[in-house]
């Protein structure tokens, strides 16, 4: 039987970091990006695309900001929304040609998801997830009394909004994701980590300005749909312990045990491989077989087994799937 796989793009994927960003740069980014992902389904994979989406939510509030005289604000919930609509566009079209040109013939669709939290998550008591643009310390005041924002200080470059990020629970949609994936779809879904919702006690779903953590969100998309392999993408080739000293250490290889073992000790920092290794962990715990994290333009070579951190369970910890 043909494996199923997770494919977490970073959004830094798309529009990498010095770029301006535009649509013909993303496009070309994203001609990049699939290169690996068009192996797999050459290769007969069952796959799920996510993608990050941290550049372009930037880029969208800016535009609300600049904006705001003009037309009525867009929030947070909707522009993530948006952007998975647009960037999943831009991974549809894209994939759909790179099939094309390999004669393989596989459906490709992008599926919005609502990504259900915890409305009592305590990142939406005390966010701490920065988004959007720089502030002046004298405009603080002011967007806190009238627009209800919550600003702080974002290391010495300046104030900026943060938002809640709530732990990714489960995914409305996900019984539909797991049959078109199961009937060979290839489907894009989970943009910028979902889109975050609460459920109200009379059963409503209720949208939360914030944002989800795409990785951890893979994880619970890998679980729900019965996904052996989670395949986590971003800018460095390995994982690393001692990161950007002169003892840094690349890694070929962890084990559950190992990789909790460095997260608790505070050797991946939550901005950034942090959420990685949780989404690993999590993945694993729950069923998965293999996580691999490593640099997008490697995906070929890991899929060998010849880049990129593998994580793993260990045998006879390794629990059996439902």
């Amino acid at each position: 039987m043909a494996k199923t796989a997770v494919v977490a793009l970073g959004g830094n994927a798309i529009t990498r970091e010095f770029e301006e960003g535009d649509v013909y740069q993303q496009f070309a980014n994203t001609r990049r990006a699939l290169v690996g992902i068009a192996d797999m389904a050459e290769m007969g994979y069952h796959i799920a695309i996510t993608h990050g989406n941290g550049p372009q939510v930037g880029n969208a509030l800016i535009r609300v900001e600049e904006t705001r005289k003009m037309v009525p604000p867009v929030p947070l919930g909707v522009l993530v929304a948006d952007l998975s609509g647009g960037m999943g566009y831009m991974i549809e079209q894209t994939m759909q040609n790179k099939l094309r040109a390999r004669n393989v013939r596989r459906h490709v669709v992008t599926l919005l998801a609502q990504v259900i939290v915890d409305k009592d998550d305590p990142s939406i008591h005390d966010p701490s997830k920065f988004v959007g643009p720089f502030y002046e310390q004298e405009q603080v005041e002011e967007l806190v009394s009238t627009r209800g924002y919550v600003i702080k200080k974002d290391s010495t470059r300046g104030y900026r909004r943060v938002v809640p990020s709530p732990i990714p629970k489960r995914i409305v949609e996900e019984e539909v994701i797991r049959d078109l994936v199961r009937s060979g779809v290839i489907v894009i879904t989970c943009g910028g980590g979902g889109i975050p919702v609460y459920v109200e006690e009379d059963h409503r779903l209720e949208g939360i300005d914030g944002v989800v953590d795409k990785d951890r969100a893979s994880a619970i998309l890998a679980h729900a749909i019965g996904a052996e392999e989670l395949y986590i993408l971003t800018a460095v080739e390995k994982v690393a312990i001692n990161f950007g000293t002169r003892l840094q250490k690349d890694l070929d290889h962890l084990t559950v045990e190992q990789a909790r073992t460095l997260l608790q000790a505070g050797e991946f920092p939550a901005g950034s491989m942090g959420p990685k290794i949780q989404a690993a962990v999590d993945f694993l715990e729950t069923g998965g077989t293999r996580a691999m994290i490593g640099a997008v333009e490697q995906l070929p070579a890991m899929l060998n087994g010849e880049n990129g951190t593998e994580i793993t369970a260990t045998r006879k910890n390794r629990p059996k799937r439902s």
